[in-house]
């Protein structure tokens, strides 16, 4: 196999479809097709499943694509240090649930860098999708949080996945609502008091549960109910709607002024907010400065 047929299989991989990935390569799509079967015949494994959707990676072809995003992203930085004489572009992604702390941290890791070429992703996402970014090697290190109601599950995925959880600060849940709601003088809130009010989630699509939920207490009833997938969204149906959402408590107030408040529910819970690693990968340098940056906030 070669490095191109590669980055071939990755852009089918980002793309899901054979077609819309030969039409960004400039191939034919019966030429795209057999350099993917070449693979296949010569790694002995079937990559994708067709559908009528499009493609969808296989269980090996999900490993196979994290190897391969490996080999190509060396080859890259040969080519840039030793073929092109330029300083090698250095790649790092983040995969996080939609904390306001992660994507601060990771401006810092930014600002930190000062090197003139790199490629930083922050990927904001489903839990789900934050462990597959892990597995398939897509992403260095994934942010979530583990508690009581979800870890028996999440844990069950990480080591089915070769993943390790490294925790990094707990935090006591709060309720985020906006200044003028009328629960905002409360010293601490209570489930029973948010019954009135829509709730606001994080969509987890096909994974929709309390176990890969972004929220505590995802699973007690209520008669009005906001999935979102958008951070920025979520403020506003807090606005204009009363709405509210239950995390970490950890929320830079600059961002938002005074028109957000976070104030401590009043359930026993506790959340251990930590990161995804590879078993078999250790934390790179700018892995270390990245998590450095997270620690800052563990007290706000």
């Amino acid at each position: 196999m070669t490095i191109q047929q590669l980055k071939y299989i990755i852009v089918v991989a980002e793309k899901g479809s054979i077609t819309e990935a030969a039409k960004d390569l400039y191939l034919s799509q019966p030429s795209l097709s057999g350099a993917i079967k070449e693979v296949e015949k010569e790694a002995k494994l079937k990559i994708f499943n067709r559908c009528r959707a499009g493609v969808a990676l296989t269980t090996e072809g999900m490993e196979f694509l994290g190897y391969a995003r490996q080999v190509v992203q060396q080859m890259e930085l040969l080519e840039s240090r030793y073929i092109e004489n330029r300083p090698e572009k250095v790649r790092f992604c983040v995969s996080t649930q939609h904390y306001t702390f992660a994507a601060n941290a990771f401006v810092e890791l930014v600002q930190r860098f000062g090197q003139e070429r790199y490629e930083f992703i922050l990927n904001e996402t489903q839990t789900h999708q934050i462990i597959e970014d892990v597995r398939n090697r897509f992403s260095d290190l994934g942010v979530l949080y583990l508690s009581q109601s979800n870890e028996s599950v999440l844990r069950k995925n990480f080591e089915e996945y070769g993943l390790d959880f490294h925790e990094l600060f707990t935090a006591v849940p709060h309720v985020f609502l906006r200044r003028e709601h009328p629960l905002a003088d409360r010293e601490k809130i209570a489930l029973k008091d948010l019954q009135p009010y829509p709730r606001l989630n994080f969509v987890q699509g096909a994974y929709e549960s309390s176990n890969f939920a972004e929220e505590l207490f995802s699973n007690e009833i209520t008669d009005k109910s906001i999935k979102i997938s958008d951070r920025a969204a979520i403020v506003n149906f807090m606005i204009g709607l009363d709405g509210y959402t239950i995390s970490s408590g950890i929320f830079p107030r600059y961002l938002h002024g005074d028109s957000i408040v976070s104030i401590p529910l009043a359930e026993e819970e506790i959340m251990r907010i930590g990161y995804l690693l590879n078993k078999d990968r250790a934390l790179s340098n700018l892995g270390k400065i990245y998590i450095d940056a997270l620690m800052q906030y563990q007290h706000d």
